[in-house]
């Protein structure tokens, strides 16, 4: 996967901005105000994807390409290396359960919002 195949799986999902809020090289994705992706748009080395914590614990024991999220909460964050080893498909669902688990966190209010949209 390149920089413009993850962004454009990213940006396709609902209610999904991008931005820099960090730095301008720290590519961002957020749902609704929220983080849910990751990277540095230049060098594309890597990406930080939120995880349920138990699944981020059994991916960083079976991929060797998969780390605690960098600058991020080592418990809620994985940093997957883009070197090649983890398949695109599997990425892809990585990048969805980020984006379904930031979306299962927003208030009801919010949650509601994006299920109306289309």
């Amino acid at each position: 996967m390149n920089i413009e195949e993850f962004r454009n799986d990213c940006i396709a999902k609902k209610k999904v901005t991008e931005g820099f809020p960090f730095d301008r090289d720290t590519l961002c994705f957020k749902v609704m105000g929220k983080l849910f992706a990751l990277t540095d748009v230049d060098l594309f080395e890597s990406v930080n994807l939120k995880c349920d914590p138990m699944k981020a614990i059994e991916l960083r024991e079976q991929y060797p390409a998969v780390l605690p999220g960098y600058h991020m909460n080592k418990k809620h964050w994985n940093r997957v290396m883009m070197e090649g080893s983890v398949p695109d498909s599997t990425l892809k669902e990585w990048i969805d359960h980020s984006y379904d688990l930031v979306v299962r966190g927003l208030p009801g209010k919010d949650q509601t919002l994006l299920k109306k949209s289309g």
